[in-house]
């Protein structure tokens, strides 16, 4: 019976470390969501703005 008891303590510790893990991914996973979804409206922005004409880092050097 205490070997039964051991493992039940063992198991509900590592089901509450999981769910700690679980709970940390959820957060990091929502701050990154919000963080692309900002970068994308930024971009979009930017290029709405510009006035069509070529990016310097896009434009090939003067000796091709």
């Amino acid at each position: 019976m205490t070997e039964l008891e051991e493992k039940i303590a063992h198991l509900t510790r590592a089901l509450d470390d999981l769910s700690d893990v679980v709970a940390r991914q959820d957060r990091d996973i929502d701050r990154l969501r919000t963080q692309v979804e900002r970068l994308i409206a930024r971009e979009a922005a930017r290029q709405s703005e510009s006035d069509g004409g070529v990016i310097l880092g896009d434009e090939r050097p003067p000796h091709y």
